[in-house]
């Protein structure tokens, strides 16, 4: 069954055309991951998704429900994080959470055992009071988290969840994506992170300029361009890029403390790596081959969009 359905979705503002006919399906318990490189209408699609935005043309439908014909009915399904908290600053975490559960409502002996699973789960049950101006950035996304997912929404809307967040603010939205996922709830990521993805998503959409350029598992999507993979080498000293100008090395990049080498032929590039170190007498820390990753087809895939 369809949880997400959107059909020719159009958005302009002024003379520019933020959405141009953008149709997407969403199966019911996947985790769709939304890419595009910014401003590529990634943002707009989702406000459009969700009822923020009404579109200039097309429909949305959320578990069958038409949201702009029947907003109430279609946004009590839902439970929207975006990118920048949208809390209430003057008000504690506790009562962020009880006002959202109201808004749904919740009964009061519900929400309140709800609102308390939720500060506990969240590390905030011993800020609870505090007024929500005065957390960090990590803390402010909690709970928005937590405001998003008081009623247990059937879909869940994720805007940059976890952009700029510190360590454990990022693994808890992590966790908190897998948990609500297994619970049965059906997830649309929209994301800058493309390992994140890749590890999350059952599906992935990508939209450049506005339209979808491509749309498959990560794994279908890596396959499109199998032609080129990659070497990392580290050495047990610094190297400049000179050594790399060998036949078959089509780009050669710094990765950390090793050297990534795009080629479509390993086998040619692994023999030269280990003949010209030896030449040179240096030594091989680490040698490892790889496919193509999910970055490397987005790349492709936006720039000939």
């Amino acid at each position: 069954m369809t949880a997400i359905e959107a059909g020719h979705l159009v958005k302009r503002f002024g003379t520019v055309t933020a959405v141009n006919d953008v149709s997407l399906s969403v199966h019911e318990g996947e985790i769709f991951g939304f890419l595009g490189p910014n401003g590529a209408g990634k943002t707009t699609t989702m406000r459009m998704l969700t009822g923020v935005l009404a579109p200039d043309a097309g429909t949305v439908r959320i578990s069958g429900i038409d949201i702009h014909r029947h907003p109430l009915d279609a946004k009590m399904q839902i439970g929207v994080i975006p990118e920048s908290s949208t809390v209430y600053g003057d008000l504690s975490a506790e009562q962020n959470l009880h006002l959202s559960g109201q808004m749904y409502g919740m009964p009061h002996t519900v929400r309140t055992e709800r609102v308390d699973e939720l500060l506990s789960r969240m590390g905030l049950a011993d800020k609870r009071h505090l007024p929500v101006r005065t957390f960090s950035k990590g803390m402010k996304q909690r709970v928005s988290i937590g405001c998003a997912i008081i009623h247990r929404p059937k879909i869940l809307f994720l805007d940059e969840p976890t952009s700029g967040l510190d360590v454990q603010s990022r693994r808890l939205v992590i966790d908190t994506i897998r948990e609500m996922n297994g619970q049965g709830s059906t997830i649309f990521l929209t994301t800058h992170n493309i390992e994140e993805a890749n590890t999350l998503c059952q599906t992935i959409c990508i939209i450049n300029n506005g339209r979808i350029v491509a749309q498959d598992s990560p794994e279908r999507l890596k396959k499109m361009f199998d032609k080129t993979q990659s070497v990392e080498v580290a050495f047990d000293r610094t190297v400049g890029k000179e050594l790399f100008a060998a036949e078959g090395i089509l780009r050669a990049e710094p990765c950390g403390d090793k050297w990534r080498l795009y080629t479509d032929n390993p086998d040619r590039v692994l023999k030269y790596v280990v003949s010209e170190a030896a030449a040179r007498s240096i030594g091989i820390t680490s040698l490892a081959t790889s496919g193509p990753s999910l970055e490397e087809a987005f790349v492709r895939i936006t720039e000939c969009a």
